[in-house]
């Protein structure tokens, strides 16, 4: 028995730590020898029973052809049956983009040590300068009101600045004429324009990441990209893109928009060979003023002039918007946001070939350049204009909160209060962390596909709560439009974030796990291809090594999983760069992350293509990989930042937060797991002491607060890259004024108060009579009364709210 039970533990521990094949067949081989040798009293059966162990390892790892014809071959005939042949749109959607550390989480063992190796993203000089230069000026000459309510568009002043300036070239490299920004400096500018307005923001954002630069830096040929680069760079063509249809929406791959190749004069020339173009697309920006239109459609070939195929797949073309037949100009009015977004058709507008993006080699290739492309421009924009929300709604509800007095207090102080403003300083911490973190890999020449989904999903999702808390922070003071409200554009703007570029709904229950299990896997991709391919012996000699390395994954991982629950992780060696203070996060996170990849193995063993019918699962088993990823990004930004003490409430509430929400996911889906009973005996081993993890505590809610009710070099690491002032005839101005002169006449107003409550002062809604009063007994100086009196003028003018005449309405 001692022998066994010594093999045993042996055996665990070699699963645990992954040994290579030659380590278990020398373990297995001498184990069978040590037994029969040291103990010929022991019974034949327990002899036969290690021969037979060993004998099994011998065929499993040493005889691989063996294996593969009696183990493999079977399996990989059965299951070239069962799986659905992949289509062409949904093969290129699987393999678009690339994998770096949501693989590392994936895998159930992420190396933390050469993840906090990686160095801190930075801007260079030049990107800097020009964030404090023309992007500073431009929000400066952002009126949000006047472009909401009265030009319903940006003023021309605006547009000319955005253009000379280089807002519409950010990515464009610098040999084309534009500003060759890094990701991070493009997701800075974004940000820092959305905390002024929405509709700039998107007005900026678009040509720089869903428009036809992009497209065209990567897959355009040398005549287009000297053509339109430069043009784009410099604001002469206007781009926009047109995907989005009525019938096609989330599914762009259902565009029924069409091109039939034929020849038609063009010219001049005759015969020329090109293609007959119709389509109706909706919802596309800048579709209202763009100069030139990229197109998504589906190419025919019905006549076979190119060859034999006669359906040639997703295509993408650009077109001069001058063309006959091109239809624009129309606008819809997505929330009262008036970036200029609206419809766009077209009725047999012939082109040629060389309007292709790529030319001729560029049919069918239009849904592999989408998806590569556009899941950049999800990491970049829409996380960084969420984030921008999130800033603001920290700098300014904050403030607000500590001007803003009821029952002689001010409300910040309220434990209510204090409830709501913890999430607006944690989530937003978070979604910064996340935002520079994704961009790094994008600087770094990634295209993280399944972080992209993430980030969209998350940072919009985080934003509509941060923005509710606010919101609710404010009352009245945020219901009312007016130029004084700073919060009504970010409230209204949030479904537009959630809903454009992939439905969060869709991106949560089918994209991130229902792309990440495959890409992020380490073996389920290479095995899908190994069945498809069209090679069956090649195909079977892969499909063997993916497989066997797949079993071995999964034990290990099981083994792993059960371990580290039992032991609550305490015995994982942290990162030797981490901090104290964050080493049991990096242990938990460690075992979750074994937990999170255990689950999605035996999932995706017991329900294989049926996943994504069990959308509820998919979406849970997602949201365990996206709060991995979040958290992780947290640590990352700590570190980066030299892991400041004063941070230490921002980052124990957002980890705290995070490792709830993901042990919730893993909860719920062991919960209501397809197979009955199985959910049961999984939670009991993952979870073995039941739920290990709490949202934060209410001290800790206290101190996250505390740091947007101070000026602090914290509160100004949280809200940087937010646009600042503290002048009084300013929407954020206003407040930030008001806020630092409370904050500069503290003591005044607390002796006043207490003069007050002693009955040395008779109480006066006259602030300036009642500083007078103090001051003339002695209980404050003349400055501090001067100081007194102004700053409460600012309050009061801060906590105004706007109203109109008659005359407004009519």
């Amino acid at each position: 028995m001692l022998f066994v039970l010594l093999f045993m533990a042996l055996v665990l521990t070699l699963i645990y730590w992954g040994v290579n094949r030659y380590i278990w067949l020398a373990v297995f081989i001498t184990a069978a020898v040590v037994h029969s040798l040291w103990w010929p009293q022991a019974s034949w059966l327990g002899s036969a029973f290690m021969c037979l162990i060993a004998a099994a390892a011998i065929f499993l790892l040493g005889l691989p052809q063996l294996r593969k014809q009696f183990i493999s071959q079977p399996i990989f005939s059965w299951a070239g049956k069962i799986l659905p042949e992949l289509s062409s749109t949904e093969r290129e959607a699987l393999e678009a983009g690339t994998v770096g550390w949501d693989g590392e989480l994936f895998s159930g063992d992420p190396n933390w040590q050469a993840f906090l190796d990686t160095p801190k993203p930075t801007l260079s000089s030049e990107e800097q300068a020009f964030i404090d230069g023309p992007t500073e000026q431009l929000c400066k000459m952002l009126d949000d009101w006047r472009i909401t309510h009265e030009h319903k568009c940006l003023p021309a002043d605006v547009w000319s600045f955005i253009k000379e300036q280089g807002f519409l070239g950010m990515i464009i490299p610098k040999s084309y004429g534009g500003l060759g920004m890094s990701a991070l400096a493009h997701s800075t500018v974004v940000m820092k324009i959305s905390t002024r307005s929405i509709t700039a923001a998107v007005t900026v954002m678009v040509p720089n990441s869903l428009g036809p630069a992009e497209l065209l830096m990567v897959y355009g040929t040398d005549e287009q990209r000297q053509h339109y680069l430069p043009r784009l760079a410099s604001g002469e063509d206007i781009p926009c893109f047109g995907l989005t249809s009525v019938e096609a929406g989330s599914d762009a791959g259902a565009i029924i928009d069409q091109g039939i190749v034929c020849k038609q004069s063009w010219q001049g020339k005759e015969d020329v060979l090109g293609l007959k173009l119709s389509w109706s697309k909706r919802y596309i920006t800048l579709a209202p003023i763009a100069t030139v239109l990229g197109l998504a459609f589906k190419a025919y070939d019905p006549d076979h002039l190119l060859g034999e195929e006669t359906e040639l797949g997703v295509t993408c073309a650009l077109i001069p918007t001058d063309m006959p037949g091109v239809n624009t100009g129309n606008r819809h009015w997505p929330l009262e946001t008036p970036f200029m977004n609206g419809p766009t058709s077209g009725e047999d507008v012939f082109i040629p070939l060389d309007y292709i993006i790529g030319g001729h080699s560029g049919i069918g290739r239009g849904w592999s350049m989408l998806m590569n492309c556009l899941s950049v421009g999800r990491s970049v924009s829409l996380p960084a204009l969420s984030t921008g929300a999130g800033k603001l709604a920290c700098l300014t509800t904050g403030a607000y909160s500590r001007i803003r007095e009821q029952f002689n207090s001010p409300i910040a102080y309220f434990e209510g209060v204090e409830e709501a403003l913890a999430p607006i300083a944690g989530l937003t911490y978070l979604m910064d962390s996340a935002r520079v973190l994704t961009v790094s890999f994008v600087d770094n020449k990634e295209k993280p596909s399944v972080l992209s989904a993430i980030l969209k999903y998350h940072n919009t999702e985080t934003m509509r709560q941060v923005i509710d808390h606010a919101m609710d922070i404010h009352g009245g003071r945020g219901i009312i439009c007016g130029p004084r409200n700073y919060l009504a554009n970010a409230y209204k703007s949030v479904p537009i974030s959630i809903t454009v570029e992939g439905a969060n709904i869709l991106t949560r229950n089918l994209m991130i796990f229902g792309q990440g299990s495959i890409r992020c896997h380490p073996y389920l991709l290479q095995e899908m291809q190994a069945i498809q391919n069209d090679n069956k012996e090649l195909g079977l000699s892969v499909f063997d090594k993916a497989l066997f390395a797949h079993l071995g994954h999964a034990l290990r991982l099981s083994v792993r999983s059960v371990w580290l629950g039992l032991s609550c992780a305490k015995l994982v060696i942290a990162p030797k760069n981490g901090s104290d203070e964050c080493k049991p996060y990096f242990q938990q996170l460690t075992r979750l992350s074994a937990n999170f990849a255990f689950v999605s193995d035996v999932t995706l063993a017991l329900l294989g293509g049926e996943l994504k019918f069990k959308e509820r699962t998919s979406a849970r088993l997602g949201d365990g990989l996206s709060y991995l990823y979040l958290a992780s990004a947290i640590l990352k930004r700590y570190q980066d930042d030299g892991r400041p003490v004063e941070d230490q409430p921002l980052m124990h509430w957002s980890m705290q937060y995070c490792i709830y929400q993901l042990q919730q996911a893993l909860l719920a889906v062991l919960a209501n797991y397809p197979v009955k009973g199985l959910g049961g005996v999984l939670r009991c081993s993952l979870f073995p002491y039941g739920r290990c993890y709490s949202l934060p505590s209410d001290a800790l809610d206290k101190q996250a607060a505390a740091i947007l009710l101070e000026q602090s070099e914290s509160r100004d690491r949280l809200v940087a890259g937010v646009y600042r002032n503290e002048d009084p005839n300013d929407p954020v101005g206003r407040v930030e004024n008001a806020f630092s002169l409370t904050l500069a006449s503290a003591a005044a107003a607390k002796k006043i108060k207490k003069a007050i409550k002693a009955g040395k002062l008779s109480p006066s809604n006259d602030k300036a009579t009642l500083a007078q009063q103090a001051a003339a007994a002695n209980i404050i100086s003349a400055e501090d009364a001067a100081l007194y009196t102004q700053a409460q003028a600012a309050v009061n003018d801060a906590i105004q709210v706007d109203d109109f005449d008659k005359d407004f309405f009519k």
